[in-house]
């Protein structure tokens, strides 16, 4: 079945659970499993495990080019409806709660690492995938890539793959805890103090964002430029992460009246981060976990073990300074899953504010990661 690998069948499947997963998530049932961000994963992983489209462990070129053009850009489209001007009653909160989720990160790998020993299974490459792990449980798939590439361990087939895939599933799962920390949480460790948050957006735009086609041909033409220039002056005037500069850029676009004007960025962005996370979904491949057996075992536990051990040191110590359940999960969710994923909580929450400082903080995660990721390679 030759079809199944083919780019236009596979972006049409991811596509139509998109749209599943939009009506799905507006039903009670849909809402209480925490709306489209979450089930658009559920529904695409059970796609992907029934072998309609390809997983982590036979994947496409589509797949990454949605994880490294679409991504980015839904992020510069969701910028575009914030107005920034009481940015630091939500920014400095939400970044002293990822650095703490940062630091979590770190404790939760060392300490899997010295409980479990999973050097016995896995040997040399156990450190790396350590390194690998933390850097994508603070930035995202960038530093897991960038550590992966400077030890050569994505030649290591399989066990990449595996890797990958035990990655996606925890963070998949993660997604769905840190969806129902809010309201668990706040039955049984509450607070009446919620912190000022308020991020100015441009709510008559969000209200009405209905696009036309002159929004659309606009959007399409910057999000496709901002992000060739970001990438251009990454690559050869200043030396940070791409996404930091196309996040800068959008910020000052959203400031102009032009763009305040333009209709649909919000429409347009929330799709494409359904897509992605609809990749995120097809990457949570069960199969290629079991086929490394013990290995595969033995990354899944120390994995899971070190993303439980940053969720409980960060619900502890978040919630004794801020105890603002849905600001932490959405902090938590930057560290995990990174930008996009935090976007969708924070959409699922109705907590719009909380936008730019998830794409911020999941920003800062992409300078921070693979530092603290091979900090873990030379500590091990």
């Amino acid at each position: 079945m030759g079809f199944i690998t083919n780019p236009i069948y596979v972006l049409s499947v991811l596509c139509f659970m998109v749209i599943l997963s939009v009506y799905a998530g507006k039903t009670k049932i849909g809402k209480q499993l925490g709306g489209a961000a979450l089930l658009v994963i559920l529904l695409t992983a059970v796609v992907a495990n029934f072998k309609f489209i390809p997983s982590a462990s036979n994947s496409i070129e589509l797949y990454d080019i949605i994880f490294k053009y679409i991504a980015p850009i839904s992020i510069f489209y969701l910028l575009l409806n914030v107005n920034i001007t009481s940015i630091k009653k939500a920014g400095l909160p939400m970044v002293g709660l990822f650095v703490l989720g940062s630091i979590a990160t770190t404790i939760g790998i060392l300490i899997s690492w010295f409980l479990l020993s999973p050097q016995e299974i896995l040997g040399d490459d156990g450190k790396i995938i350590a390194g690998m792990l933390t850097g994508t449980y603070t930035g995202g798939s960038v530093n897991f890539n960038a550590i992966a590439l400077e030890y050569g361990f994505q030649k290591k087939g399989f066990l990449y793959a595996g890797t990958i895939a035990v990655d996606n599933v925890v963070t998949a799962i993660w997604i769905m805890v840190t969806l129902a920390i809010p309201m668990f949480l706040n039955k049984i460790w509450n607070s009446n103090v919620k912190l000022n948050t308020k991020v100015n957006l441009n709510t008559e735009k969000v209200d009405n964002d209905k696009i036309d086609s002159k929004s659309l041909a606009w959007l399409i033409f910057l999000g496709i430029g901002v992000y060739y220039i970001s990438d251009i002056i990454s690559e050869n005037f200043i030396k940070v992460p791409s996404i930091l500069i196309l996040t800068t850029i959008g910020i000052l676009l959203a400031q102009t009246k032009f763009i305040s004007k333009m209709k649909g960025s919000q429409t347009l962005g929330l799709y494409l981060v359904y897509l992605f996370l609809a990749v995120i979904g097809a990457y949570c491949e069960l199969s290629a976990v079991s086929q490394l057996q013990e290995v595969g075992a033995t990354l899944l536990i120390f994995t899971s073990l070190a993303v439980l051990i940053h969720g409980l040191v960060f619900i502890f110590i978040g919630g004794l300074f801020y105890r603002d359940w849905e600001m932490i999960s959405i902090a938590s969710q930057a560290n995990i899953g990174g930008g996009a994923s935090a976007i969708a909580l924070a959409e699922s929450f109705d907590r719009k504010e909380l936008i730019l400082p998830a794409i911020l903080v999941g920003s800062l995660g992409n300078a921070l990661g693979t530092y603290l990721g091979f900090l873990v390679v030379y500590i091990l």
